[in-house]
């Protein structure tokens, strides 16, 4: 996906597409973006109610305030640029 520089951090909605047993997939502006629980474990054994109800945190990153989780565009966009992976622990 070639994406315009400019654009990067615009987003102004953001939706649940899809829960699968592999991830979540989510749609921005930006385009579609599956998110495996191996990289976001935080939703994985969440309610779905809770993954369900996600919102934009600015122009530049997602919130699922049940959760406590945010996301950076930026990192969806260029996960290669952020290669740390939470861990989650269950307590």
């Amino acid at each position: 996906m070639k994406l315009n520089s400019e654009k990067i951090g615009t987003s102004t909605f953001v939706k649940v597409l899809t829960i699968t047993s592999g991830g979540v997939l989510v749609e921005i502006e930006e385009g579609e973006f599956f998110l495996p629980y191996s990289r976001v474990p935080w939703f994985k054994n969440a309610p779905v109610s809770d993954v369900l109800n996600v919102e934009m945190s600015g122009k530049h990153s997602i919130r699922w305030d049940k959760l406590d989780v945010d996301l950076e565009i930026e990192s969806l966009l260029y996960p290669e640029k952020y290669p740390l992976v939470a861990k989650y622990t269950n307590s």
